[in-house]
């Protein structure tokens, strides 16, 4: 298996039938875009494909949108779904590389050893004319096996502390124009702007128009001119913690040392009374 956390279609395709592999739909859309991927995975998806609701598969005591849930709630759902341990998983989503990172990150944080992200995704597999089929897939459950990792995963009160000593450099996934607070935050009650001394990359600078992710040069050299140094902390952030693992993945490509992701970034940021924002660059 490539050690890369990113495959190919052709190299899906070429091993689709194996017995170990287990391909996962994990698409999801904000409110506004008014898509069901609930809807779109029954009408067409990967052959095998099994459905990764990201919200169904989150902690529901949290006031926060599809925050990572205890490791043994993870387990639980894994198994139902018929993903354990020993398998290769490829994780993709309707869009290239929106929510698909999300699944791998997650899957990654609870111990999964070979999980990877379908490069380009359903979009890519489509336009190649591959094939896809329609209706529910259900796997034989299998143990899965949940050790979380809590250094790739950070919170509020270590955000506060690293930007007070400035210790990680901060890289928030959203657009520019939400990143400087000119236009107002698409979930009700958030204040718009970014966190102090935070660095815009918007995730969809890093994907080309067929829904591929750049080459790692280009990313590299992307990553290179905001100044950013990949052997020092990272920590990624976006608006709910879904794009921001889109700029994970992309920083696990070109190798940085330490990365964290922000889990309630500005849904639990821009929500609270005890922080700062700043607007404009």
């Amino acid at each position: 298996m490539t050690a890369s956390p990113i495959v190919s279609t052709q190299w899906l395709a070429d091993h689709l039938a194996s017995p170990d592999l287990v391909v996962v739909d994990g698409s999801m859309f904000l409110p506004q875009a008014g898509r069901d991927a609930g809807k779109e995975y029954l009408q067409a998806h990967i052959p095998g494909a099994i459905r990764f609701d990201i919200d169904e598969i989150s902690d529901h005591d949290s006031e926060l949108p599809h925050t990572l849930p205890q490791p043994n709630l993870f387990s639980s759902k894994m198994r139902k779904l018929g993903i354990g341990d020993g398998q290769t998983i490829i994780a993709y989503d309707s869009l290239g590389y929106y929510s698909a990172p999300r699944v791998w990150w997650m899957l990654k944080i609870m111990g999964a050893k070979d999980v990877h992200v379908l490069d380009g995704g359903l979009k890519k597999w489509v336009a190649e004319n591959r094939p896809v089929e329609s209706g529910p897939v259900v796997r034989p459950e299998r143990h899965f096996t949940a050790r979380m990792n809590h250094s790739a995963v950070t919170d509020l009160e270590s955000m506060k502390a690293a930007i007070q000593n400035g210790t990680w450099q901060i890289l928030d996934a959203r657009s520019s124009e939400r990143f400087k607070g000119e236009i107002p935050e698409p979930r009700a009650g958030l204040r718009a702007g970014h966190m102090p001394g935070a660095i815009n990359l918007p995730f969809t600078s890093l994907v080309n128009d067929d829904g591929t992710l750049k080459e790692q040069e280009d990313l590299k050299r992307i990553l290179d001119d905001l100044g950013l140094k990949l052997d020092q902390p990272i920590a990624t952030t976006c608006g709910s913690g879904v794009t921001a693992a889109v700029l994970t993945l992309a920083l696990t490509l070109v190798g940085a040392r330490d990365v964290k992701l922000y889990d309630g970034s500005w849904s639990e940021w821009g929500a609270s009374q005890e922080t700062n924002v700043v607007t404009g660059t």
